[in-house]
């Protein structure tokens, strides 16, 4: 950490920086002879810094409500925890607990915590901790306190629970191996030692030691279609220790969960019934799927393929629903006409376990028409197969 990046983040979080933000906000995107003058104003590093933050604000809106008046640097903005999360995260300590939240980064994760209970953020960086600080400011919550250590000599005898964010890039790229983080699995082994209520966010492909995934319930948390984060809860905060669950929220945060059984195997049945359902990501990563077909009485199109069937609409954000029209072997030329006859114009294009690129295909089929549809594409015993379905519309979820 370099002081000119302080003191350009001390100068942003400033009322001056702030100002000039919110000026340049109300004009965004500036044209060429207003950044001109916001040159000769404050100076070509500022200048820069404005325009920066107001793209990193903008990146930042699919992840925090308040992005407009929040502060992010680039890094920290990618590894941080979307607010939805956050709260939902944040439901899982007891109100009024203290809490750690170490590696506190922008402090995603640590609004949320801060609205639980009294929540002191820990993290090595000083960039961090300033952008963090500003950012509770910014919202209006209220944090305990704000320490720049190493989040491995935290004495966390004096806190209830603990949340922390493991670096998963420290030695270059990004790795979803837990013992490559900073910090790693032995160091936050000795950290459990001294609190095990504790909740760890790991990416959502991570794989724990054997005695960790005895001890913790695993969730894997999605929203808008992906799945954000898998988090393992220890201790008390762990509802079902050894069991996995996923995790789908909604726009307003409300929350749809399935716990179950790892890598079940649903019955095959490679008539397509009159719907296809696509699980949620989460689910995927969580290897939920096959289980959640068995409860909800859906059969696989293929063994080891994550596309379900049933005669039978069900009605839940955990799996996507698409109403079938027509099965077609996987010849384009036969598909093509088929969407033309049909007046299929916008397509989407899905593919499980087929060395096939959908965007390529989508703009190869792809025709005029103003009805849209989506081709779900499988490698059955019969060959490659082309389901030709609509997809279902959003749904009031059932119980």
């Amino acid at each position: 950490m370099v002081s000119s990046e302080l003191e350009d983040c001390a100068w942003l979080v400033s009322p001056a920086g702030q100002s000039q933000l919110e000026l340049a906000a109300d004009r965004s995107p500036l044209p060429p002879a207003a950044i001109r003058s916001l040159r000769q104003k404050i100076g070509t590093n500022r200048t820069h810094l404005v325009l920066e933050q107001l793209e990193l604000r903008r990146r930042a809106r699919p992840k925090f409500s308040q992005a407009q008046r929040m502060f992010f640097s680039e890094r920290l903005l990618e590894q941080s925890t979307e607010d939805l999360i956050a709260d939902y995260k944040a439901r899982r300590f007891p109100a009024g607990a203290r809490i750690a939240d170490l590696c506190t980064g922008i402090g995603g994760d640590l609004m949320g915590l801060a609205r639980r209970g009294w929540t002191v953020a820990i993290d090595r960086n000083p960039l961090a901790i300033r952008l963090a600080r500003a950012n509770c400011e910014a919202v209006g919550v209220a944090a305990a306190g704000f320490v720049m250590a190493d989040a491995t000599q935290t004495n966390l005898s004096r806190f209830d629970a603990w949340h922390i964010d493991p670096d998963r890039r420290s030695g270059g790229g990004r790795s979803s191996r837990p013992e490559l983080s900073d910090p790693g699995t032995d160091a936050l082994e000795k950290l459990l030692e001294q609190q095990p209520s504790a909740a760890m966010k790991l990416a959502p492909a991570a794989v724990l030691p054997e005695q960790w995934r005895q001890l913790a319930e695993l969730e894997w948390v999605g929203t808008r279609r992906e799945c954000r984060q898998q988090i393992a809860f220890f201790g008390s905060l762990a509802r079902t220790p050894g069991r996995h669950t996923a995790t789908v929220l909604d726009h307003a945060g409300v929350a749809f969960s399935f716990t179950g059984t790892p890598d079940q195997e649903p019955e095959v049945d490679e008539t397509a019934g009159s719907f296809v359902y696509e699980p949620h990501a989460a689910l995927l990563a969580s290897h939920l799927a096959g289980h959640f077909a068995m409860e909800h009485g859906l059969r696989a199109l293929a063994r080891r393929v994550a596309y379900y069937t049933s005669n039978r609409r069900i009605s839940t954000p955990l799996a996507a629903g698409f109403e079938v029209i027509d099965v077609l072997p996987l010849d384009r030329r036969r598909l093509k006409q088929t969407l033309r006859s049909k007046g299929i114009g916008q397509l989407e294009v899905k593919v499980r376990g087929v060395p096939i690129d959908p965007q390529v295909l989508a703009k190869q089929l792809r025709g005029p028409g103003s009805e849209s549809a989506t081709v779900l594409i499988a490698s059955l015993k019969r060959g490659v197969t082309a389901v030709l379905a609509k997809r279902l519309g959003e749904v009031t979820p059932v119980s």
